[in-house]
């Protein structure tokens, strides 16, 4: 069903712009987690959700709006239900490499480059990815589309389930708390214990020496 989808609820703003690109072909979106953390990945989700009626799934929404638990619930059913989708985990090395927007860039591509089925369309959080395909940069995206929100749950939790295993690897920082952002904890950790390998060497400049 192009054209006409559903809009009730809370999920009423979530298809406006998959209304607008539907009679092209598959629309995805991309969205990503751990831009600004000053510790780990940054994780880079693209998905393709199916848009008939009987196949959308209730509670996609920006993952920061959701718990942890709704997170994980709704991760296991938008990976069950997508037309194609694909994550790209960019490490800390890339990313104090090359920056962060542009780790952020690269692991956009990554994830439409492991699509099995392509769109006619992508929509983005207002980042232009470098990829051949018709893109819709949009202003606070995962709110606003249905695939971009559910690419956000793909990622966020991705990046979770690997910070968790991080805080195992170095449980000094807390990681499993924090994931990787510059609470106040985890900043007084890094100043305790120094930086780990997986802390971003130009994030962490005006922390420690």
């Amino acid at each position: 069903m192009r054209g006409g989808y559903l809009e009730r609820g809370y999920m009423k703003n979530l298809f406006e712009y998959e209304n607008k690109y539907g009679h092209m072909g598959p629309v995805a979106g991309t969205d990503e987690a751990g831009r600004g953390p000053l510790a780990g990945p940054v994780v880079c989700a693209c998905v393709i959700m199916p848009l008939e009626l009987d196949k959308l799934i209730d509670g996609v929404d920006d993952s920061k709006k959701l718990t942890p638990a709704k997170r994980e619930m709704l991760y296991d059913k938008i990976i069950k239900a997508a037309v194609s989708y694909g994550i790209s985990v960019i490490d800390r090395e890339v990313i104090d490499e090359i920056n962060i927007l542009n780790a952020t860039k690269l692991g956009m591509k990554e994830a439409y480059e492991k699509m099995q089925i392509k769109p006619a369309v992508l929509l983005t959080d207002a980042v232009k990815v470098n990829v051949p395909v018709l893109q819709q940069n949009i202003i606070h995206g995962d709110s606003l589309s249905y695939n971009i929100a559910a690419a956000s749950i793909l990622a966020k939790v991705t990046r979770d389930n690997i910070m968790r295993g991080y805080a195992k690897q170095y449980p000094q920082y807390n990681f499993e708390q924090h994931k990787g952002y510059g609470t106040p904890q985890h900043i007084e950790k890094l100043k305790q214990y120094g930086k780990c390998p997986i802390h971003r060497e130009t994030f962490i400049k005006n922390f420690i020496s």
